[in-house]
């Protein structure tokens, strides 16, 4: 082989190589799921982070598979913090849901992401990081203090609301007060999880 055939596939190698590179994050943006929330408010769309948060992505898909969500109701909200729902149906019973999931926070940091910021949405759990199950919430603040750091485990950001904010940032501002088991911050108004579908 001559030495300018060789130059130019040696260009068209590195050429081809950077272009993979280039596309490689699209192609992973790509491949992130998607799950779409309609709600008796509207509807509205996570995105979620797998390359940061594996395993609980894996276990909020498979509560979503199971149906989980379905029926459920955002039964804390907290104007300029944050809104919780999954873990209780509209006559606030609580859901079974499966073993705790493993806290992922420090680990969704590490890998650039974990922040809790305005539209990200977390795992919701006791003051024991181990005790996540099904019940999320989403931000509606920068909530700097719920992010991991090495003094506290903080908790797992694993995904973002790319669609309907604006169904979030109403059920945000709904009027709250005592119901069911709880004396404060429940909508007077159900805003109940319809269904919980898997869209990407």
């Amino acid at each position: 082989m001559k030495l300018g055939n060789f130059s130019s596939l040696l260009v068209a190698f590195s050429i081809t190589v950077a272009t993979m590179i280039a596309g490689a994050p699209s192609a992973l943006a790509q491949a992130a799921p998607r799950v779409k929330f309609a709600t008796s408010a509207g509807d509205f769309v996570l995105e979620l982070y797998p390359d940061q948060a594996p395993r609980t992505v894996d276990n909020f898909l498979q509560y979503v598979k199971d149906k989980h969500y379905d029926g459920t109701i955002f039964h804390r909200v907290i104007n300029n913090f944050m809104i919780q729902g999954g873990g209780y149906d509209a006559k606030y019973n609580e859901k079974i849901t499966r073993p705790p999931v493993v806290h992922e926070g420090r680990e969704a940091l590490a890998k650039g992401g974990g922040h809790n910021v305005v539209g990200t949405v977390a795992m919701a759990r006791t003051n024991d990081p181990q005790s996540a199950t099904a019940q999320f919430f989403i931000n509606v603040k920068d909530n700097a203090f719920l992010d991991p750091t090495p003094q506290q485990a903080g908790y797992t950001v694993f995904g973002k609301v790319v669609q309907g904010m604006d169904v979030v940032q109403k059920i945000k501002t709904t009027a709250t007060g005592a119901g069911g088991p709880f004396a404060s911050d429940v909508p007077k108004t159900p805003v109940l999880i319809n269904t919980a579908t898997l869209v990407k």
